[in-house]
Parts: C-alpha cells; sequence; structure tokens
C-alpha cells in the first residue's frame, strides 16, 4: 500500500468517528404517544395537528471534526474525493438535523435529497412528475389489478419470525437480530446487526417479501459488507450521500424479485406529491386526508405524514424531503446496471453490493476494487449473485424499451 492510500486508511479511521453518531431516521422519530393521541382525537371528530417532538441537538464538536478532516481530503486522489464527499454529506446531514423546525431545515434537506420539482437526469421528467406518471396509470387499473382482495393482519411477532428465519439463512457468518420497535415511523429499518419491525401494527401478506428484499438484502447487507472492509470502514456508514443509490436499488430490488405490487408502487409516488404539498403551505391535518382519500387506513396515513413532518413543522412548508429519492433512485440505479450489462461490465452489479456507495463511486473506485483495497461484497441476494439470470433480465429490458406501445394496440394481437 503507497503512503496516500495509508493516509486516506487514517482519514477513513476518523471519518467513522466523526460520523457514526449522526444519525437522521432516528433522531427524526416520534413516539408512538403521538400517533396514539392524534389518532384518538380524529376518531373522536376533534383532528387536531399533533405535537411533535422538539429536536434539540448539538453537533458542533462532530462538525468541527469534519471540517478538519475535510481540509486533509486531497481531491485529487480517488479515495480521497470519496472521503471528501463522504463527510461533506455528514456535515449538512448535522446542520440540518440542527436546524429542525427551522426553515433552513428543508433547505438542507433538498441540499441532500432534492426537491420535488427536480428533474431526474438529463430526462427532462421530474420527481414529481414521474410520480404523477404512475398515479395515473395505476388509476386506469383500478377495475381490475387494484380490485379489492382479501385483507388479512399479520403481527409484527409473526413478521419478524419468518423474517428472523430467512436473515439466518442469509447472514452465516453474522448474527443480525429481528427485533419490534413500538416507535418505529417506517415499517422496517435495517442496520448491520440489527432489522427492527414497526410494532402494534398490522402487516399485510405482501410486507414480508418487500421487507425481506429491500431492508434485508440490501439495506442491512451493504451495511454489513461495507463494516467488513479491510481499509475503508466509512463503507459501512450509510452515508448521506448514497442515499439515493441505496433506495433506487432497495426498490429494484423488489421489482426483479416480483415482491413489489401496485399498492406499493402507488405509496411511493404518492409521498412525493405529500411532499410537494407540505412544502406549498400544506399542513398535517392536510396530508393526512391526502393519502386518506388516496385509499390507505387511518394509521398509514398517519405513519406517511409523519414521514414528511418529522424534523419539520406540522403546519407546513418545513418538511422532510427523502421520500423524494426512491423514484429517481430506481430510475437511475436500474439504467446504471442496465447500461453496465450493456457495455459487459458485470463486476459493476457486484460492487454496487460492497458497501454504501453512490452509483459514481462503482466507477470512480474502480482501481481500487481491482487491486483489492476494497474487497468485494461478502453477501449478495440471489438475483444479484446470478449474473447470467441479471444480464438476461437487463438485456431484454434494454431492447423492450425500444419498442413503442403508443403504436400498438391490444386488438392487433387477435390473430396473432
Amino acid at each position: 500500500m503507497d503512503r496516500t492510500l495509508e493516509r486516506c486508511r487514517d482519514l477513513d479511521s476518523r471519518l467513522v468517528q466523526a460520523a457514526k453518531d449522526i444519525k437522521i431516521l432516528s433522531r427524526l422519530s416520534w413516539p408512538e404517544s403521538t400517533e396514539r393521541a392524534f389518532l384518538e382525537a380524529w376518531a373522536a371528530g376533534r383532528p387536531a395537528l399533533p405535537e411533535a417532538p422538539a429536536l434539540r441537538l448539538d453537533h458542533g464538536e462532530k462538525l468541527a471534526a469534519l471540517r478538519a478532516l475535510r481540509r486533509e481530503c486531497d481531491r485529487s486522489h480517488p479515495v480521497g474525493r470519496y472521503l471528501d464527499d463522504t463527510a461533506a454529506s455528514y456535515e449538512t446531514a448535522a446542520a440540518m438535523l440542527q436546524s429542525a423546525g427551522t426553515p433552513a431545515f428543508t433547505e438542507l434537506s433538498c441540499e441532500l435529497y432534492g426537491r420535488p420539482g427536480d428533474a431526474i437526469g438529463r430526462s427532462g421528467v421530474t420527481n414529481l412528475g414521474a410520480a404523477g406518471h404512475f398515479l395515473r396509470a395505476t388509476d386506469a387499473l383500478a377495475g381490475g389489478y387494484l380490485a379489492a382482495r382479501e385483507e388479512f393482519c399479520l403481527t409484527p411477532a409473526h413478521v419478524a419470525g419468518e423474517i428472523g428465519r430467512e436473515v439466518r439463512a442469509f447472514f452465516t457468518g453474522h448474527p443480525v437480530q429481528v427485533v419490534i420497535d413500538p416507535d418505529l415511523a417506517p415499517k422496517a429499518a435495517a442496520g448491520a446487526r440489527t432489522v427492527r419491525l414497526r410494532g402494534a401494527t398490522c402487516f399485510g401478506p405482501h410486507d414480508i417479501g418487500q421487507l425481506l428484499q429491500h431492508e434485508v438484502f440490501v439495506h442491512t447487507a451493504t451495511m454489513r459488507n461495507g463494516r467488513e472492509q479491510p481499509h475503508l470502514r466509512s463503507l459501512g456508514l450509510g452515508a448521506p450521500r448514497t442515499t439515493a443509490t441505496q433506495e433506487g436499488l432497495a426498490t429494484l430490488a423488489e421489482l426483479m424479485t416480483r415482491t413489489m405490487d401496485l399498492d406499493r408502487l402507488r405509496r411511493i409516488a404518492l409521498r412525493i406529491e405529500a411532499v410537494e404539498r407540505a412544502l406549498q403551505g400544506g399542513d398535517f391535518l392536510d396530508i393526512f386526508r391526502f393519502f386518506l382519500d388516496a385509499g390507505q387506513h387511518e394509521e398509514e396515513c398517519y405513519h406517511a405524514a409523519m414521514r414528511v413532518f418529522r424534523g419539520g413543522d406540522v403546519r407546513g412548508r418545513v418538511a422532510f424531503t427523502k421520500d423524494v429519492v426512491y423514484l429517481q433512485g430506481l430510475i437511475f440505479t436500474h439504467t446504471f446496471l442496465r447500461k453496465a450489462i450493456q457495455e459487459d461490465r458485470p463486476e459493476c452489479s457486484r460492487r454496487l453490493f460492497a458497501g454504501r456507495l453512490a452509483l459514481g463511486d462503482v466507477l470512480s473506485l474502480e482501481p481500487f476494487f481491482d487491486s483489492g483495497f476494497i474487497a468485494p461484497p461478502l453477501y449478495e441476494p440471489p438475483w444479484v449473485a446470478d449474473r447470467r439470470v441479471l444480464a438476461a433480465s437487463l438485456l431484454y429490458s434494454v431492447f423492450a424499451n425500444t419498442i413503442s406501445l403508443g403504436s400498438i394496440r391490444l386488438a392487433d394481437f387477435a390473430n396473432a
């Protein structure tokens, strides 16, 4: 190892220490008591804005450490640039958390995750436009594909048991626990050692497969793989700059494994529209009713609205924009993998799982993957590990996208 990489390894260790306590989602969570009070008041016909917990954080010491570290990063070196970019995203996150409840929180959130009106790459389509497309398309299917289905409730304990069996079979060399957390905002949250499930909630029949593919086989796997890196342990942190790629990869995993259904796709799109409504001045009750009008259950409407306002202001205009990244991340990641297959670069899919990476890292850090400075992943989900099946699926998708459906009618197949 040359002296530059030794220096980068030292900076990486300092980055892990400075960033490890800057946690966004867990710091922004609301307690279960807030949900209970809101839904009880709603049921009693006395709707009122929830009393969101006040967030008072001081990351001054961490910010100073990150800024000092960044001054020592050599951006002319690919690893130095990766370290500087990662530290910068944590610097933005720490400042965002310190400004919770103020307009600065929204500005910093948009810096990390973007806005609903931002364009998706060079397509000219915005996040909000993509969300609208999927909502209109699924609305058109309401008579058949979205027809009411038999619903039943799976308890958190049952879901934890089912997921736990899969977790033990997958992470053969590292124990990962599945626990129930009553204050968790999303249905699940994945860490390197623990997968948490929301307590006191009702899980549906599709949730187990979706949570396994999304949370366990992507989020937990990439974090676990990153923490096992010999030199760049920061790949196990889950830096904010990697959120779009992580959520895009996890959402793509649901599609590739056929665990995503139309309801899930609609939820992702609805959340983007909800963020836009909140930024335009909609308050918590407005967003709650928006989800209710879209056909969601009251409990899910509360949690969906809370996702938008955690760290923000329940009166509107100050919002958390993370839900914007899901469709953008899905489109970018899918396109990246299709292009990698087209250019005969099968290693790109595997390297995405070596840790919590952004798409660009796979390319800029290529020499360090090749040299072994960055180790290959220990754990890969089956849909990625089987390169031949992945390549076949992506190659077909490249070709299928060249066929315009606008010039074809279903009746054209009458004599086929």
